[in-house]
């Protein structure tokens, strides 16, 4: 009887062996296709105009790799001025919504008073609210406020756009927080200020840090609102900024068009790199907590 029970668990052990390789093997099939675009993307930048649409198979290395694209761009092109812009309008971007959303969660998950669900309703119907529908609404109220044509505008609108979604992330993380520690401070006579940036927030670093890498993602990539609000080559960001490589006759797509996504890739790599234990640990504690 324990000769065949022993059997049966080796050939279930054997199974188990099997299912983790085939596992393995889609999930670097996976990693290869998701990876492979960013490779191409960094053969094309350093590839010129003739290359890209000459007979050389579009897949193909660059024959004399161009590096000098980088340069071109980042002294000619405005790329620096563009690069700073998007760099210091997102930083700040994502540094309100998370304080302010950390605000609000931790007004609407720790405090009682009446209008508690309502401000909750308030926020999420935020999440219904499209992009484009408020375009033109917001340009009259930044027009009024005289600050079209400034960064101001896009970090306002940023913020805002972003906090319902934010908001919501954190609500799932701050119910599961124990209010234990939260109740010894209070009786060791804690102020609700030390309780939210001493307690409570560290504890919420996980998920800040997932949320932190959504906003900068949205962030760094949007158009729309730098299109309709900045005209001005001084405060444009990189998505906007590119387009001064694309002309009514030509287009640089080798050299300043392939160079420019390249870097404005580097930093969501790097920002993702160095949160991306913290996003596992959010993650993962919202998944067993939840």
């Amino acid at each position: 009887m324990a000769q065949i029970q022993n059997e049966a668990a080796n050939e279930k052990s054997v199974w188990i062996r099997i299912g983790m390789v085939f596992l393995y093997i889609c999930l670097i099939i996976v990693a290869l296709f998701q990876i492979y675009p960013l490779v191409w993307l960094a053969m094309f930048s350093l590839k010129t105009n003739t290359e890209v649409f000459g007979l050389s198979p579009p897949f193909s290395l660059p024959q004399d790799p161009q590096w000098v694209n980088y340069l071109n761009v980042w002294e000619n092109g405005n790329i620096n001025i563009y690069f700073l812009n998007s760099v210091w309008i997102t930083i700040i971007s994502v540094a309100l919504t998370l304080l302010f959303a950390s605000f609000v969660t931790f007004a609407i998950t720790r405090m009682n008073w009446k209008l508690n669900k309502l401000t909750l309703g308030l926020f999420m119907v935020g999440l219904m609210v499209p992009i484009h529908s408020a375009l033109i609404p917001l340009f009259a109220f930044f027009l009024e406020l005289n600050i079209i044509n400034h960064p101001l505008s896009l970090i306002l609108a940023y913020t805002a756009f972003n906090l319902p979604l934010t908001i919501m992330i954190l609500l799932g993380f701050y119910y599961t927080l124990p209010k234990e520690v939260e109740e010894a401070a209070v009786v060791d006579g804690c102020s609700v200020h030390r309780i939210f940036f001493q307690i409570t927030l560290p504890m919420t670093t996980p998920v800040i840090a997932t949320t932190a890498i959504i906003n900068m993602i949205y962030n760094w990539n949007e158009f729309v609102f730098v299109n309709t609000f900045i005209s001005s080559d001084k405060w444009k960001t990189l998505t906007v900024g590119i387009q001064n490589f694309i002309g009514q006759y030509s287009t640089d797509w080798g050299g300043a068009i392939g160079a420019t996504l390249m870097i404005s890739i580097i930093p969501v790599l790097i920002a993702f790199l160095v949160l991306s234990d913290r996003i596992v640990e959010g993650i993962a504690a919202g998944s067993v907590k939840g």
